[in-house]
């Protein structure tokens, strides 16, 4: 909304500062309870016919690509695979608190589905995973300050992303497999090579077994990017890309100095696995690197997070065997 819209609303309403008014005067509650009003005179006034041409018409509404059926096939072999590697399956709530992703991370909230009571439609599952992660490593820390016990966790979720998006297998909703690691720093980069290799295998795993599973999924290849200048990527060559490469030796690994997504977002390093369909269109499956969000949450610098999240319903959708 730009600031000819908000003047001509404070205009037409009479009060000058009107958006100051809803956003910093009233409390949370009061403004919960004006929505929750105006909403309801407004569903009351709408016909079954309006809300059948407002489902067809929404682009935040419909069913998926994707049949329940392949979707709940696919989650169960790839939540049983990520439990073998020590991540705990969550099942989330639909909503989060207000704040959930711009709080912590770069994503403006205009990117997020906000509702009337003070939350959120989740956007990010990785930011949800992050609170309860930092909620876990809270509880770790008080038992022990100086606690290196690691939190996993994963979860397969429906998204709702406000932001238009353009291309095949881009929806303003869909599923993702998303991941976190949460622990605390350890000496020569510990946590972070270590949480970058997991990740970056647990993935590679999971694209193995859609391959068993009957999807085509052709030249995997993995992109890391150092974000420290490159004071890191001996490091991360020596502990993240060689032990990787020797046990995927199809994967094509590589470093890419010129990414410019995400900076900002992730710290330190991050990384891209890009796949291509048998009808020979390349696709960004996953995305994930290394943030401070559980150092934010808890206040504490010396905890540490990575995430990452693979696009399930476009790998699904895009990569099905001609």
């Amino acid at each position: 909304m730009n600031e000819g819209h908000l003047e001509r609303l404070a205009r037409e309403s009479g009060i000058a500062d009107l958006v100051d008014v809803l956003a910093q005067r009233l409390a949370p509650a009061d403004l919960t309870s004006l929505l929750l009003e105006v909403y309801r005179r407004r569903a009351a006034g709408l016909t079954p016919a309006k809300v059948l041409e407002a489902f067809e018409s929404s682009r935040f509404a419909g069913v998926a690509v994707v049949d329940a059926a392949a979707m709940s096939a696919f989650d169960a072999g790839w939540l049983s695979l990520l439990a073998q590697l020590g991540f705990d399956g969550l099942e989330l709530s639909p909503v989060s608190p207000l704040g959930t992703v711009a709080a912590v991370s770069t994503v403006d909230q205009n990117k997020v589905l906000t509702t009337s009571r003070n939350s959120e439609v989740l956007a990010d599952s990785t930011n949800v995973l992050a609170l309860e992660a930092a909620s876990r490593r809270r509880a770790l820390l008080r038992r022990d300050p100086r606690s290196r016990e690691l939190v996993r966790l994963c979860a397969s979720h429906r998204l709702v992303r406000g932001q238009l998006f353009h291309g095949p297998g881009m929806l303003p909703h869909f599923r993702l497999m998303a991941l976190t690691t949460a622990g605390r720093a350890e000496d020569s980069f510990g946590f972070e090579v270590r949480a970058l290799r997991e990740h970056v295998l647990a993935h590679l795993r999971l694209l193995e077994a859609a391959t068993g599973q009957g999807l085509a999924i052709d030249a995997v290849a993995v992109s890391l990017t150092d974000l420290t200048g490159g004071a890191r990527q001996p490091l991360l060559q020596r502990e993240v890309v060689a032990p990787l490469a020797d046990e995927f030796p199809a994967v094509t690994f590589e470093f890419d100095d010129s990414r410019q997504a995400g900076r900002g977002y992730y710290r330190d390093a991050c990384f891209f696995i890009h796949a291509t369909t048998p009808q020979r269109q390349r696709f960004l499956l996953t995305d994930g690197g290394l943030t401070d969000w559980t150092a934010q949450l808890l206040n504490n610098r010396k905890e540490r997070l990575a995430i990452s999240g693979l696009g399930t319903e476009r790998l699904i959708s895009q990569f099905r065997a001609p």
